[in-house]
């Protein structure tokens, strides 16, 4: 039976040695944004949880500032950073097991999520994550995790019923704990169902359970996934494209999912993208999935469709609906990691309320700025359905009482254009937010943001950063902080400060 805790004592004398790969790194493994780039002084592949332990306790004992690298996801430099000293690669801590002990599926936290799809479907069930298959277990779950499943399931952190975490205390000492929901040290467990990546230590594995299930059979313990999923896509091709269609397409898709919303409303197993590029073939592209074995799915879809079409003149063009396994929707659909990362700016807000016309015109204006062409996108996400059944504080993510996720992603290649690239984004962000001083803060309209989308500009607002991510459930999670990194070790630019 694996023990509860473990100590290394990182300052004595005699140190465990490092087994673990180590290098003086010139160019480790790239994140997902061309921006940062790290250069640690020591780079660290554990392939099980005593490296990682060596490799944290060496790192504590040289006082090298650490960060932790998972899927390499990040939008921002927290882990590519010039301040980082020690990189901790978890690729590969990536298994997928059942954990007889706590009657919980063991994710690895280097796990991809293409990977704990496959690892899951052993025993058929899933996770309701993300669509972006190269995304990394370790930040997915801390912050949250959420896709096209959540609106029938809610977020992936619901589903964490236990965290396996190393930590450093005030004296150097490097420990390894369990922490779960009904066990021993649950403020650890709480802290890491939104709390966000890189806080309190380094995250080994997840233990994952759905909350109304006992453990007793793995084939029941997480969500079963339909058997069937119907896909559509809807287009609003940029020569057809006006002012107009675009903003009552737009408007007509918020205000769906505004009023289907509520947990268990019929249409909580659709799940709609809505991308708007500024490309020359389209300007709005819908992925929509619908995930329901029931009768009258086609007629769901079909209800969708007519609703966000309604008045868009000239009609948008609809591709053939597929009807696919639900592996086979994540393994066509799904986003694969990019083969060449680009330079990335993200702004991102949760929605408590549509858009007003204005807002969207500031939008369309945006995305057909034609000196913003190539990678760049603006994306609409849905929350709501099951993610609005959980309290606030239940879990650290508080933002229970949205509907949508809107995420401004501007991307290029050419380091010369970071100015131009940066700048738009800023300024389309704070004209849509300038009722609210340029960003999202929560009222009855706006949700604030989310940390798996970080965003530093916000620590510039009048409002604490911190309102915008974690709202009330911020002075709790400084406590945690203080009880498991006292001396700030695992920190980032966004990262829960001391108390």
């Amino acid at each position: 039976m694996p023990m509860r805790r473990r100590t290394f004592l990182a300052a004595a004398a005699g140190a465990l040695a490092l087994s673990a790969p180590i290098a003086h790194a010139e160019s480790p493994r790239h994140g997902y944004n061309r921006r940062f780039l790290a250069r640690p002084d020591r780079l660290h592949i554990p392939s099980d949880t005593t490296e990682l332990l060596d490799a944290l306790a060496r790192s504590v004992r040289e006082d090298l500032r650490v960060a932790v690298r998972s899927g390499g996801h990040c939008f921002e430099d927290f882990v590519d950073s010039p301040d980082t000293k020690s990189l901790i690669d978890l690729q590969s801590l990536n298994r997928i097991d059942w954990d007889t002990e706590h009657r919980a599926f063991s994710i690895g936290a280097g796990a991809t999520l293409d990977t704990v799809y496959t690892g899951l479907s052993k025993w058929g069930v899933t996770i309701p994550g993300g669509i972006c298959k190269g995304v990394g277990a370790g930040g997915h779950i801390t912050g949250g995790g959420y896709g096209p499943l959540s609106r029938r399931h809610g977020l992936v952190a619901d589903h964490l019923y236990g965290v396996e975490v190393a930590t450093v205390n005030a004296r150097g000492e490097v420990a390894l704990t369990v922490a779960t929901k009904d066990g021993p040290h649950r403020d650890l467990w709480w802290a890491h169902t939104g709390g966000g990546g890189g806080n309190f230590g380094v995250v080994t594995r997840f233990l994952l359970r759905a909350p109304d299930s006992d453990g007793a059979d793995p084939r029941t313990a997480l969500p079963r996934p339909t058997g069937t999923v119907l896909v559509a896509q809807l287009l609003l091709p940029r020569p057809l494209a006006t002012e107009d269609s675009f903003v009552r397409l737009v408007g007509n898709y918020l205000d769906f999912h505004h009023r289907h919303s509520a947990p268990g409303n019929r249409f909580a197993g659709l799940y709609a993208r809505l991308i708007l590029r500024p490309l020359v073939e389209s300007l709005a592209d819908m992925l929509i999935f619908l995930h329901s074995d029931e009768p009258d799915a086609a007629a769901l879809l079909a209800e969708f469709l007519a609703t966000v079409t309604d008045g868009v003149f000239p009609a948008p063009p609809r591709l053939p609906t597929a009807r696919v396994s639900y592996l086979d929707s994540v393994d066509r659909y799904y986003a694969a990691p990019p083969v060449n990362p680009a330079r990335v700016k993200i702004k991102t807000a949760l929605l408590r309320q549509p858009y007003s016309p204005e807002q969207l015109r500031v939008l369309y204006r945006a995305i057909t700025d034609p000196g913003i062409m190539g990678e760049t996108f603006v994306e609409f996400a849905p929350f709501g359905g099951a993610i609005n059944a959980v309290a606030s504080d239940a879990t650290a993510m508080p933002a229970r009482d949205v509907f949508m996720k809107m995420l401004i992603h501007a991307a290029w290649s050419d380091p010369a254009a970071d100015d131009r690239f940066i700048a738009w984004a800023r300024d389309t962000y704070r004209e849509i937010y300038r009722d609210t001083g340029g960003v999202p803060v929560h009222d009855d309209r706006n949700g604030g943001s989310y940390i798996n989308y970080p965003d530093p500009d916000l620590a510039d607002s009048t409002t604490p950063w911190h309102e915008f991510y974690y709202r009330d459930n911020y002075p709790r999670l400084q406590q945690v902080k203080a009880e498991w990194d006292p001396k700030n070790r695992f920190r980032h630019n966004l990262s829960i400060t001391l108390p």
